[in-house]
């Protein structure tokens, strides 16, 4: 077989016949619609510890400190570590609870797993209303977290297994576009709630959570579970009719089959988390950790958490800060449209390449800009109209070329990539890494911008860099490929192929569509 750009071709295989279905489009929707609590919760802690009323009761230090900003360095006037830790315990519990969620999604379902994350959320909501001392803010942070780890280890699944091949990218990037759309409403929510006369507003804001909770949990209630986790639960009967169903056709013997025949290989597997380690799933435990490691360096919750504190340290006013981040907001949730039209179009390798350019050119725009107008010592002052709308300006552009490329795909890739057998401690691994960089993110980056100054964005441009490298050299193009049959895009790789054999993805998996084919050897 010729190789092509290092990629060795094989023998084309049928596809998958199957429709997009009105059902299984509205079945993908509802169940996007849990990432509306991960989007919420960003947009909301940035705008509330932004707002003097919040900050007066449980951080009357850092309240202080802002107080005196216009004689003061401005880059450090949010920096402290219990206000930080406000934000980032939260990602450290969906650390935590990501990995219990897999036990539940793999014997359980996807649909409850959602459930459970809706629920705690809730609860986390409804305290942190309510709260009177930092250590209800806290406590109810850690329940909005386990909220978040059982729903963002659940989702990117049920929507990857649900979806036909060939909109498979298109379907799981819903789930971002609900994270865009809550970190939407919550930027217009704190907008206008900080309006609110007596100062308790934020309480509005945070209690809001209830809100999105209260969707993914009655949604998940209503909601089918996917004909690979019935197949894996024994429910076969079952899930052929249901498969049936969401593919709008009658012939769906061969997709079937191969469930069943990916089912009895994950029932072989005693321990999966064990068996990640075996060396023939090495590309795909790589993969599962470097995508959302460099997710997270992006600097993307530098903008999400933080817009409101960000624009306000950068001389903003109070509103102009909150405006601000509604501007992005907008910007975020439109850019994520655009992946949604073109990944299955255009693939997932072009779209990381060309947010990564983009992306980095922003970062060294802006950080010049901040430099020029605070300087290493961070003298106060208020920006020019002009200036700030540059700013805001190339914020935006950075924000759109994050939310077309490595915001989604970051979900999209890892969710795609593993066979049955391990796929659900799989993507515990992608939550868990996903948790652990955004809370060291969210944890350290008031101080880092305190000590770093301007140069904290070219910190993260450096990164964009790396990561770039690593997607044009490493990432295969997985477009098009039916998500069982996707052992051949390693077996043919001019690096990964050397960690898997013909024995571990006999005919590629299973075997390959003639649009896979056609992928594999383009890469």
């Amino acid at each position: 077989m010729p190789a092509v750009g290092g990629i060795v071709s094989g023998p084309p295989g049928a596809e998958y016949p199957g429709n997009l279905t009105p059902y299984v489009l509205v079945t993908c929707i509802v169940a996007a619609m849990g990432g509306l609590i991960f989007g919420y919760d960003i947009g909301i802690s940035g705008g509330v510890t932004s707002m003097n009323s919040f900050l007066q009761k449980f951080f009357p230090s850092v309240y202080r400190k802002k107080a005196l900003s216009k004689s003061t360095n401005q880059y450090c006037q949010y920096d402290s570590e219990t206000l930080t830790l406000f934000t980032s315990s939260l990602y450290l519990a969906a650390l935590l609870s990501s990995i219990v969620a897999s036990t539940i999604t793999r014997k359980f379902g996807r649909k409850w797993s959602m459930l459970f994350g809706g629920v705690l959320f809730c609860s986390g909501a409804i305290l942190n209303g309510f709260a009177q001392a930092v250590w209800m803010l806290i406590v109810g942070r850690i329940l909005l977290g386990f909220g978040i780890g059982f729903a963002n280890q659940a989702v990117p699944l049920y929507l990857s297994e649900m979806a036909p091949y060939k909109f498979r990218g298109s379907l799981n990037i819903g789930f971002q576009l609900s994270i865009t759309i809550g970190i939407l409403i919550a930027n217009v929510l704190n907008y206008f709630f900080a309006k609110i006369k007596g100062g308790w507003g934020w309480r509005l804001s945070l209690g809001g959570a209830v809100v999105p909770a209260l969707i993914i949990s009655i949604g998940s209630l209503i909601l089918p579970d996917t004909p690979n986790s019935m197949i894996e639960r024994g429910k076969h009967d079952e899930a052929r009719v249901h498969l049936r169903r969401i593919r709008g056709v009658q012939d769906v013997h061969q997709e079937f089959d191969d469930l069943v025949e990916a089912s009895n290989a994950s029932k072989k597997v005693e321990n999966p988390w064990r068996n990640l380690l075996q060396r023939k799933y090495r590309p795909h435990l790589s993969v599962a950790i470097l995508i959302p490691f460099f997710q997270q360096l992006t600097g993307i919750n530098v903008i999400m958490f933080y817009a409101p504190v960000l624009f306000n340290t950068i001389g903003f006013g109070d509103d102009a800060s909150l405006m601000s981040a509604v501007i992005t907001g907008v910007v975020n949730m439109i850019a994520t449209m655009v992946s949604i039209y073109g990944v299955d179009k255009w693939g997932r390798r072009f779209l990381f390449l060309e947010g990564g350019v983009q992306m980095l050119i922003c970062q060294a725009v802006v950080a010049a800009a901040i430099g020029a107008k605070f300087g290493v010592d961070g003298s106060p002052g208020n920006l020019p109209k002009w200036y700030a709308i540059v700013v805001v300006l190339f914020i935006c552009i950075y924000v759109a070329g994050f939310a077309w490329s490595w915001g989604p795909l970051g979900w999209l890739v890892p969710s795609e990539i593993f066979p049955l057998e391990i796929r659900s401690a799989a993507q515990s691994v992608t939550v868990s890494v996903n948790m652990i960089f955004t809370f060291l993110i969210a944890q350290i980056f008031l101080t880092m911008l305190c000590h770093l100054k301007f140069g904290l964005f070219l910190v993260f441009a450096f990164f964009v860099v790396i990561m770039s490298f690593f997607v044009y050299f490493f990432l295969p193009e997985t477009k098009g490929i039916p998500i069982e049959e996707m052992g051949n895009v390693w077996k043919t790789h001019w690096y990964w192929s050397r960690f898997v054999t013909d024995v571990d993805y006999p005919n590629g998996g299973i075997q390959m569509s003639r649009e896979g084919q056609n992928n594999v050897k383009k890469v």
